[in-house]
């Protein structure tokens, strides 16, 4: 190795949020982390939610702010149909059947109309 282009290899201390302190030697010198190995969820095996900015929290109130909302709505009512006065309707047909019979043209009878003419 060339002497004077390497830096200085020296004892060092890594202290994590946990309180756990491992001694370890690195170029830096003492070290502070969030998460080291005592207590990161791979290795315990349980959960930990690290939230620094608050995510969660504004996330949960948001979602029981939403619960709530919807538990204040009323539920909508649907009205009942009112029944339809069909007597009207029946008198309506007859006159237009009524109408209808009187314009009607019998086929027949101008048949024999025509067929007579011709005779």
């Amino acid at each position: 190795m060339k002497k004077g282009i390497h830096p200085e290899y020296k004892k060092a201390r890594v202290t994590c949020g946990c309180g756990n302190v491992i001694e370890t030697m690195n170029t830096v010198g003492d070290l502070t982390v969030e998460i080291c190995s005592a207590c990161h969820p791979f290795f315990t095996g349980k959960q930990k939610l690290v939230d620094t900015a608050g995510r969660v929290d504004k996330f949960k109130a948001k979602m029981e702010a939403a619960e709530k909302l919807k538990a204040a709505q009323k539920p909508k009512i649907k009205k009942e149909k009112q029944p339809v006065d069909t007597t009207k309707l029946d008198e309506k047909m007859e006159e237009i059947k009524e109408e209808l019979s009187e314009e009607t043209v019998d086929v027949k009878s101008e048949k024999e109309e025509n067929t007579q003419a011709e005779n």
